[in-house]
């Protein structure tokens, strides 16, 4: 029986929680040299794609911009534009958001990456209902929650439109003009979101459409990713969760018409190497110390209680009161779940362990990673996608740009010996080194 093909990507650490800033080797969040380094990284090791996040507003808590948010957010397209002139082959994706855009704007944008890179663009589509956030821009945060995918729904169908707009068989090209406006289709939309009339001002790029991610969790979610994506990225790091995730929405795919394999699932993941065991889990556990310093972990755990505990020891015991239900204690940031819900899972988790709140909150907010020897996380890796857990995985070094060479050096070429990862690119566009059809 045939090994399922390793996919792997790599995701710039900037503003999260993962990021070590104190370590005497992290480097700048915005200057060139960094994005270069970690884009060329990754493509020396093969990997399929440069993953950017967007942030189109600086998180505040009590009243104050968030400390990991004061690095700054540079522009996602003109990141990934200038990187598409110092790499040749790794994929470019980025996250543009469907709330506070428009769809001829995006998809002018997405074809021009896809044009100057020869085929390397990819969109990871998210959506917004914070007003927060929307304030920032003319129309504010006008979106109710519910709405969110609706217009999401419209907006992919808009620029497709404009994509598919420039018919490539009947628009003749001489010395690089296109001189038969008659191939070029007008653009005519209206809907609930959006009234369109016009025409694209550029045709598709080499992939035709770029390759399409998205990252929701819930139902709609779902269902958006399975209708329209390409590649899912998710935060189900456990292999049994993983499992059911991936099943999920191979389901929702198929029953929508699509081949399963046409939508490859992407957890995000980090990883700890040393040269024994022992080793990796004493650097792993110095890493998240890093990560979760006492004061992070006070900030941390306000945005669960949506109260001040400035009080608070970071290694005395939990508060013994419920959190505030609505809080607005931090902004632009997600409180995830019934915060009464969440706080008596780090109650519980704190009991059973004798664990202070900087010691819960480490455990409780660990994202799933691979821990040991370059040889057990090869082996891991393989496992989770030979189980159907995922397809592959979006790495997050938790050093800025040098976090990722360890990996290329000493985890890759054991997936090449297993063979179950390439030895070398088996196309130039994205969608061909993905496995996904024209």
């Amino acid at each position: 029986m045939s090994r399922k093909p390793i996919h792997l990507a790599a995701h710039f650490p900037g503003v999260n929680n993962t990021t070590v800033w104190t370590d005497p080797t992290s480097g700048s969040q915005i200057e060139f040299e960094s994005f270069v380094h970690l884009a060329q990284t990754a493509e020396r090791g093969l990997f399929d794609f440069f993953f950017l996040a967007e942030g189109l507003r600086l998180r505040e808590h009590r009243g104050r911009i968030y400390d990991l948010d004061v690095v700054g957010r540079p522009d996602t397209f003109t990141v990934l534009a200038a990187l598409a002139a110092v790499t040749d082959r790794i994929g470019l994706t980025g996250t543009i958001n469907t709330t506070f855009n428009e769809p001829f704007e995006v998809a002018r944008q997405f074809a021009t990456l896809d044009h100057l890179s020869e085929g390397r663009a990819g969109w990871n589509i998210v959506t917004s209902s914070d007003a927060f956030t929307g304030a920032n821009f003319r129309r504010g945060g006008f979106l109710a929650h519910a709405d969110r995918y609706a217009r999401a729904e419209e907006f992919v169908e808009v620029a497709r439109r404009f994509w598919d707009s420039w018919a490539p068989d009947a628009v003749v090209r001489e010395n690089g003009v296109y001189v038969d406006p008659a191939g070029i289709g007008r653009v005519e939309y209206t809907g609930t979101h959006f009234k369109v009339d016009g025409f694209a001002t550029l045709p598709a790029g080499p992939q035709g459409h770029p390759v399409l991610l998205q990252a929701g969790d819930s139902d709609e979610g779902r269902n958006f990713g399975a209708r329209h994506a390409d590649a899912l990225f998710t935060l189900h790091g456990s292999l049994e969760d993983g499992q059911r995730y991936y099943a999920d929405v191979k389901a929702r795919a198929r029953r929508l018409g699509r081949d399963p394999n046409q939508l490859k699932v992407f957890p995000a993941a980090t990883f700890v190497l040393g040269d024994t065991a022992d080793e990796a889990r004493d650097k792993a556990r110095h890493v998240r110390r890093q990560q979760v310093s006492g004061p992070t972990a006070i900030a941390m755990l306000e945005q669960i209680w949506g109260r001040e505990l400035s009080d608070y020891d970071p290694d005395g015991p939990l508060p013994d009161f419920d959190p505030v239900v609505d809080s607005d204690i931090t902004q632009g940031r997600v409180r995830h779940g019934d915060p009464v819900a969440v706080a008596r899972r780090f109650r519980e988790r704190a009991e059973a362990q004798n664990l202070s709140i900087r010691e819960v909150v480490i455990a409780m907010t660990s994202r799933e990673q691979f821990v040991g020897t370059a040889t057990h996380v090869a082996d891991e890796i393989d496992r989770y996608v030979q189980a159907d857990a995922c397809d592959g995985f979006i790495l997050v070094p938790h050093l800025t740009p040098h976090g990722l060479d360890e990996f290329v050096d000493k985890v890759v070429p054991l997936l090449q010996e297993r063979g179950v990862y390439r030895t070398e690119y088996p196309g130039r566009m994205l969608r061909e080194n993905l496995g996904l059809a024209g």
